[in-house]
């Protein structure tokens, strides 16, 4: 039994944003009900077909939910989309600017109709304002919170990696809707949690914003390097490989320049004696550190930044990270079904010492679709109705 068992979540969804949001729900023991249109359903399912003939997008986002095929057009689909509303905690949607309202889903269509409803919007500019319409995805938001223009080389800004706006967005709607829920267990009434794709990623945007508020400039792009502590980022070790270290305070930066450098006298150097001016003093520095890196591999480098206790990484490949020793010591791998065997699938972060995460199945379009309609009370003929009409 989860923390979240008994609580029944709703989830007009696609791509990214939302589908990652409900699958922590469902981790936590809700019933996530994912609504897709028939045929195609999620198109996040069709990004690719690597794992099983699913996409590795929407197996890592939808385990352990329930698909229901319903076309939201349909004349006869609202009156089934109320009945799961009937008997749902939350309702979550990342459709297209309006159209949750235009389908008669809006948060003020149904919060007095159902009044205990947590009702999560997530949309890429907010409610209002001259970007309510622009289409939002994950890179278009990156570009217009700043994070490319503070990632890559001084030459070119880069995207990150991942889907972090997607990912952002996501998480600010579990958390706020977490919140709604324990506020309904206290006022009685749900509410409502309107997540910008923009507003979550700017906000993780505090440094830089800082920055060129008060120092009346812009971060400069470093690449592997941080663009304000120094020495912290990416090194070059005798046998051409790279590795991630980091000073945080003057300690570790006495320990450094003793216990890896062999120069203690650096540590009082008025170039580098405090982390501004070593910042700016960066190149010249950078050379000091590889001058003593090249007559070393990167082992013995990290032999020496172990002992001095200053941190340090490799820059792990995918294949480093399927097989990283610290995971499999933790038991952090498990699996979810899919239509063809097991998929292998990191547990979820947030360990609970009373109950174990859930790692249901991930679903097939539409494959729960007769049985929730069963117990919202609709028959076998008219499930095939439902059918012959296209509504499903």
């Amino acid at each position: 039994m989860g923390p979240l068992s008994g609580i029944t979540v709703v989830s007009l969804e696609q791509a990214v944003a939302a589908p990652y949001c409900t699958r922590h729900l469902a981790d936590q023991g809700a019933r996530v009900i994912k609504i897709e249109r028939p045929g195609g359903g999620d198109f996040a399912r069709s990004y690719d077909h690597l794992v099983q003939g699913m996409s590795a997008y929407f197996v890592a986002l939808n385990r352990s939910k329930e698909s229901l095929t319903l076309d939201l057009k349909h004349p006869v689909a609202g009156e089934v989309m109320h009945k799961l509303l009937a008997g749902a905690d939350v309702l979550v949607q990342n459709l297209a600017p309006g159209a949750a309202e235009r389908l008669g889903f809006g948060w003020e269509a149904l919060r007095e109709r159902y009044p205990r409803l947590v009702v999560c919007d997530i949309s890429g500019y907010g409610d209002d304002g001259p970007y309510r319409d622009k289409k939002a995805y994950d890179l278009m938001i990156q570009a217009e919170a700043g994070v490319m223009w503070v990632t890559g080389t001084p030459d070119t800004p880069c995207k990150v990696g991942i889907s972090i706006a997607d990912i952002c967005a996501a998480m600010y709607a579990y958390s706020g809707i977490l919140s709604a829920l324990y506020q309904r267990e206290r006022a009685g009434r749900g509410s409502r949690v309107a997540i910008s794709m923009l507003e979550a990623l700017a906000e993780w945007m505090y440094h830089p914003i800082n920055y060129a508020r008060y120092a009346g400039g812009e971060l400069q792009r470093t690449g592997a390097m941080h663009a304000a502590i120094f020495p912290y980022g990416s090194f070059r070790a005798g046998d051409g490989k790279s590795l991630m270290l980091a000073i945080q305070n003057q300690r570790e930066w006495a320990a450094f320049c003793d216990k890896v450098l062999g120069q203690p006298e650096l540590t009082g150097d008025p170039r580098f004696d405090t982390n501004p001016k070593r910042s700016d003093n960066r190149d010249v520095l950078t050379e000091i550190i590889h001058a003593t890196f090249a007559g070393l591999s990167a082992a013995q480098v990290v032999e020496r930044l172990d002992a001095a206790d200053i941190a340090n990484a490799r820059i792990n490949a995918m294949a480093e990270l399927l097989d990283h020793p610290q995971l499999k010591a933790r038991d952090r791998w498990a699996s979810a079904r899919g239509p063809e065997g097991d998929i292998p699938m990191l547990r979820p972060p947030a360990v609970l010492s009373e109950c174990e995460a859930t790692m249901g199945p991930v679903p097939t379009v539409g494959e729960h679709t007769d049985r929730l309609l069963a117990e919202l009370g609709y028959g076998a003929v008219e499930i095939q109705q439902l059918r012959n009409a296209a509504a499903v």
